[in-house]
């Protein structure tokens, strides 16, 4: 693997679901830390500032991945949970996990009643989160207990990193959102050795998938001038979805959101990022999301306002084990909003709300 393929992987196996994102928190400080001067909010989101004059620029990756807590052991040892963030019930079932104990990991695999032991009609219907349980192999509470497991364990998906087919695209789980963090630390590695007309904060957020949390402490902190979102993008080129609900396909460049249930993109912003891709023959596509929302979605609400865009990787099968990007859409994201960046100076950013 090469150094992107290495930094990926490190990012996507890390674990780290909302309100327990220590171990992940970690690994981004380490990337992160000689990079500029790094801090953090209260809530746990990293804040890396490059200094300099002009406008506070901030980019905003959410750190956190969807998982599970545990909320009851029964008499036979098997574990309840909760979901933390948006779980398709489906996509559950049958999974191996992780229970983040005190006294290590624990494996287990997510179970329900076998299908030889119900109804024609039972059979025929999606089994509910509620039917299921975590099963760790052991036979009583006790014994439960005793391997570490404690009500309030989160839980987390237990998928690998790896190269596909063809050499250029990735599964993983967690690319919703570590490959916004990746994005984000490849434009501060850039400027880190390159002038930048403005006041550059890099933000890896925590609790994005139950609510925006940590976005919505770690503008307070920056208190920016306009914002950029990077985002794990759904992609549309699978069966079953049309185009006129996605065009948005692995390997045809980032994707740009024009709308979602919470934010409308700055209009001015939205153009810069349009009229930056054709300069730089970087492609782009669009996207909507209105049954979903990222960070933007409170960043652009912080003090008087923030002008805002989200720009996204194209990621198939994200909220589940296993997501799929393409190299090249993620190469593009960093060449484009490097390209932004560099031209977020003083008059420019003004001119975003003229």
């Amino acid at each position: 693997m090469d150094q992107t393929e290495q930094f990926l992987q490190a990012l996507t196996e890390a674990h780290g679901v909302p309100g327990y994102e220590t171990e992940v928190r970690a690994v981004l400080r380490d990337y992160m830390t000689p990079l500029g001067q790094v801090s953090r909010d209260k809530l746990g989101s990293l804040i890396c500032r490059q200094s300099g004059d002009g406008p506070r620029v901030m980019l905003a990756g959410h750190m956190d991945e969807i998982g599970l807590i545990v909320t009851h052991i029964d008499d036979n040892g098997f574990l309840k949970f909760l979901q933390l963030g948006g779980w398709w019930d489906q996509t559950i079932l049958s999974q191996r996990v992780i229970v983040k104990t005190h006294q290590g990991d624990v494996v287990g695999v997510v179970g329900a009643k076998p299908p030889h032991l119900i109804s024609a009609e039972e059979r025929s219907k999606m089994v509910k989160k509620n039917d299921m349980y975590i099963d760790i192999g052991s036979t009583s509470q006790a014994e439960t207990e005793a391997a570490g497991v404690r009500v309030g364990d989160p839980v987390v998906p237990d998928s690998r990193f790896a190269v596909m087919a063809g050499g250029k695209t990735y599964l993983a789980k967690a690319f919703d959102n570590r490959i916004g963090c990746a994005v984000v630390i490849d434009v501060l590695r850039h400027f880190q050795n390159a002038p930048h007309p403005n006041d550059l904060y890099g933000v890896q957020t925590v609790m994005e998938e139950v609510g925006l949390r940590g976005a919505t402490t770690s503008v307070r902190a920056v208190d920016p001038d306009v914002a950029i979102i990077l985002e794990a993008d759904i992609a549309g080129d699978v069966p079953g979805i049309k185009k006129e609900q996605s065009s948005v396909r692995l390997g045809g460049g980032p994707a740009l959101s024009v709308f979602d249930a919470r934010m409308i993109p700055n209009v001015a912003l939205r153009h810069l990022v349009i009229d930056t891709a054709a300069a730089e023959g970087i492609p782009l596509q669009f996207s909507n999301m209105p049954g979903g929302s990222t960070d933007g979605g409170a960043i652009h609400l912080n003090n008087v306002g923030v002008p805002t865009v989200v720009v996204g990787v194209p990621s198939r099968h994200i909220h589940s084990h296993g997501s799929i990007i393409h190299r090249d859409d993620y190469d593009n994201a960093v060449k484009l909003v490097t390209m932004l960046v560099a031209k977020l100076d003083a008059a420019t950013v003004a001119g975003l709300t003229e």
